[in-house]
């Protein structure tokens, strides 16, 4: 009879023999696994699940081809992120959830090196997938724009770090890591939670058509109108079989107004209407769409820096995260965009003179010259040659330039009728696309200003030339008012240039946590949202450097 210890021993031996066999026979099929995406026939291959085609083969060769989720814990925690995903208006199954769920369950069943080893280098995609989605976002807005030009690399060196996570069940914190850590992210994330809630609920009522309702009247859908703004919280709970439209209604519609771009002025007539009426489920996507967006842009901001909201008809001036100052703007029209893209304001011009830029010649002031030609000087208008001099008006042909081809130069020099005002900031690019002063004030009250063609007036520029110069000596208020006051064309550099972003926000969350919808005067969203119900794909530029 053997002895029992070294029955023990010997079965031990074997099951190690046996466990080492097969880890060496998943470690052969992942470097089989590494060798196919390194070719481009597994990325390319129908069926095969795998996109990483850069940084999950580095990754392995710094694993020595060995297995990588080996700690239980790294695995739950990234099957809840993937699931968590959800939150942010992603799809989970980009990340591969069904199949990971899917290899779990057979290899339960029946372990299989094969499989093993495919599990392992799904998950490294899938981590890898939601990591791009999460630091560069889903769509990819190079493709949707060409003007765009905020399109981030990341490191290898850095990606490749996460393998610390990895190995040390460290997966929640480098997902929540990936996130955009702006306020601004994480309040559209809780609204897309509230709204989903509501839709979970049941939504919110529809409100009938009929005669506007307004402060005073008594109207049996006025009770339907408490319903549809207590869901939302614009109004509290209160007096919700009572059809008299009363105060308590009158503050909530204002709000549920300024929520939604709409003129606050309490009355619900047509367009407040079919604002409450839009389906909540057309609200979530939207809010998805907006929170791709913010994964374009607010990662690595700044400390300071100047947004434009395009779809919000405002100028902001951001520090520390927090919004420093904001003023109303005129953005350009659905005709005429104004572009979105990143630059940096690197100069004013006090008593700006303003050349006409090509589009606006060829389509504006040719043909009003043309009509008549008193136009020019009526507008302090002057023409020129291509080396500066200025020409009589009068010696030329004007009836021979349909536009294209036009040999000369017309600027506004400065003055009351200058069409930039009394400031223009400066942050040199291809579109000819600025902010600016106005004499036109009146657009401003406006609850929608697309009237542009294409650069952004500001309501309040010479406050933003005060913010703007505060960092240089001798630049204050008086001196800027008297500048002004010289009439003289004046260029003040800044110190440091200052970032400027153009950016088009069909949601935001103002500063008191309240969500705010906008119409979409471009009509972008639609594509955006193709693209986040789209298959998974990385952009053709190159993403890891």
């Amino acid at each position: 009879m053997k002895k029992p210890w070294l029955f023990i021993i010997t079965n031990l031996y074997l099951l190690f023999l046996l466990a080492d066999s097969v880890a060496a026979e998943s470690n052969s099929q992942i470097r089989n696994w590494v060798e196919r995406i390194k070719s481009g026939g597994c990325v390319e291959a129908k069926g095969c699940p795998i996109a990483s085609a850069i940084l999950l083969p580095k990754l392995y060769e710094k694993y020595n081809y060995q297995l990588i989720w080996v700690n239980p814990s790294s695995v739950r925690q990234l099957v809840s992120v993937i699931k968590e995903s959800y939150q942010d208006g992603l799809t989970p199954d980009d990340y591969h959830l069904f199949l990971i769920q899917k290899l779990q369950k057979s290899l339960v069943a029946e372990p299989d090196s094969a499989k093993e080893a495919e599990l392992d280098v799904v998950l490294t995609d899938s981590l890898i997938r939601l990591g791009y989605h999460l630091l560069i976002g889903k769509v990819d807005p190079e493709s949707l724009d060409n003007s765009w030009n905020m399109y981030r690399t990341l490191k290898l060196e850095s990606m490749l770090k996460m393998s610390a996570a990895i190995d040390n069940a460290q997966i929640t914190r480098l997902v929540a890591d990936f996130r955009p850590q702006a306020t601004f992210y994480l309040g559209m994330k809780q609204a897309l939670a509230n709204y989903r809630k509501i839709q979970a609920e049941g939504s919110w009522p529809h409100v009938p058509a009929g005669v506007i309702l307004k402060l005073g009247m008594i109207d049996t859908r006025v009770i339907i109108l408490r319903q549809r703004l207590v869901v939302t919280d614009d109004m509290p709970a209160v007096s919700m079989e009572l059809a008299l439209y009363d105060d308590a209604v009158l503050v909530g519609v204002k709000r549920f107004q300024q929520r939604h771009g709409l003129k606050a002025d309490g009355i619900v007539g047509n367009a407040t209407r079919a604002a409450m009426n839009v389906p909540v489920e057309e609200r979530i996507d939207q809010l998805r769409v907006n929170l791709d967006r913010a994964r374009w842009a607010l990662q690595d901001l700044p400390q300071k820096f100047v947004m434009v909201d395009i779809a919000g008809f405002n100028v902001q001036y951001i520090q520390n995260g927090k919004v420093h100052w904001k003023t109303r703007a005129v953005v350009g029209t659905a005709y005429r965009k104004t572009p979105i893209f990143r630059d940096h304001i690197r100069y004013i011009v006090f008593n700006p003179t303003w050349t006409i830029p090509p589009t606006i010649l060829r389509k504006d002031i040719l043909p009003k010259i043309k009509r008549n030609l008193e136009s020019l000087r009526n507008e302090n208008m002057v023409v020129l040659n291509q080396q500066g001099a200025q020409i009589d008006p009068a010696t030329i042909e004007w009836s021979q330039y349909p536009g294209k081809g036009f040999p000369y130069l017309i600027r506004q020099q400065p003055g009351p009728k200058n069409a930039l005002g009394r400031v223009k900031f400066m942050f040199p690019n291809k579109h000819n696309v600025y902010l600016h002063d106005t004499p036109s004030k009146s657009k401003f009250e406006k609850t929608e200003r697309a009237f542009s063609s294409g650069c952004i007036r500001i309501q309040d520029p010479l406050y933003f030339a005060e913010l703007l110069l505060a960092d240089k000596p001798g630049w204050d208020r008086a001196k800027i008012d008297a500048v002004v006051a010289s009439h003289k064309n004046t260029r003040v550099n800044l110190i440091e240039p200052l970032a400027v972003m153009l950016l088009y926000w069909t949601v935001t969350v103002d500063d008191q946590n309240r969500v705010v919808f906008k119409k979409d005067i471009y009509d972008r969203d639609g594509a955006v949202l193709a693209g986040l119900k789209g298959e998974f794909k990385f952009r053709s530029r190159k993403i890891i450097e």
